[in-house]
């Protein structure tokens, strides 16, 4: 089981110093990988005590800056809300700036509002999803591209981007749709859920590996932990540990009152 942590750079506790000082110390710990999630824009009345995001492209580009080793994911992008073009210019380059250290969580997203004041129909998000990815890799990939759309705005005849990757981008989706799990087995290099107990995990791990075998293939769970009980913590890795989940994200139960680095030193332990 490899481990991993949410930075603190979402909630009322969020700083660009605490993002800094928790990769930092997620290196030294010896833990895989730092976590960033997503919203651009959300009703106050969702978010009462604190809607602070600070952006997930920067804030990994932040922790890039003052770390070496540990890997640099996203927990969730959602893609349909952005134009891939200038998105796919800002992961590559974070990618290229970090020695290739990003995987790239992807989701088509949940919160209707935030499409609407983004101006993204919300009912086409899962087209746009998969369109906006097949522009992306086109233009990580080809050179000149050529790239015609449907959903998305954009016409590219002939061009180019760059820079490309300098390995490609490994590609986690979140979700547990039919439709998100099946986009997975198709085009995914993992599976990065969330919001599941293992026992609700397992039959969708189940489908998972008897589709995709290949060992290469990461099975990821975003589960939560308030940073008190470590014996609790070692109960649900071993849960998920014993339905096949190869990677857990780590998360405070609350980002708003938990205590950060009980969290981070509690997920330390389990490496050490």
């Amino acid at each position: 089981m490899k481990f991993g942590i949410h930075l603190p750079h979402a909630g009322e506790q969020a700083t660009p110093a605490l993002i800094r000082r928790h990769a930092e110390r997620a290196e030294d710990l010896g833990l895989e990988d730092v976590w960033v999630s997503e919203h651009i824009i959300v009703p106050r009345d969702k978010f009462p005590r604190s809607p602070l995001f600070f952006d997930p492209v920067l804030s990994l580009t932040w922790a890039a800056a003052v770390t070496k080793r540990v890997r640099l994911g996203t927990s969730v992008l959602v893609l349909p809300m952005r134009h891939p073009l200038p998105l796919a210019k800002e992961l590559a380059t974070l990618h290229n700036f970090s020695e290739g250290r990003l995987i790239l969580g992807a989701g088509a997203g949940w919160l209707e509002a935030e499409f609407a004041a983004l101006g993204v129909p919300f009912n086409e998000r899962g087209r746009r999803l998969d369109e906006g990815l097949a522009m992306m890799r086109a233009v990580w990939n080809d050179d000149p591209v050529t790239f015609h759309s449907r959903y998305i705005p954009a016409v590219i005849e002939g061009m180019t981007m760059t820079p490309q990757p300098i390995t490609p981008i490994p590609l986690w989706f979140g979700g547990s749709s039919d439709a998100a799990l099946r986009r997975t087995i198709r085009m995914g290099d993992g599976w990065h859920g969330s919001g599941h107990t293992a026992a609700e995990a397992a039959p969708i791990v189940t489908r998972l590996r008897e589709a995709r075998p290949d060992v290469a293939f990461t099975v990821s769970m975003r589960v939560q932990w308030d940073g008190r009980d470590r014996g609790a913590l070692r109960d649900l890795v071993d849960d998920f540990a014993a339905i096949g989940v190869d990677h857990l994200l780590i998360a405070p139960q609350d980002r708003n009152v938990d205590d950060w680095d009980a969290v981070i030193e509690g997920v330390g332990a389990l490496v050490g």
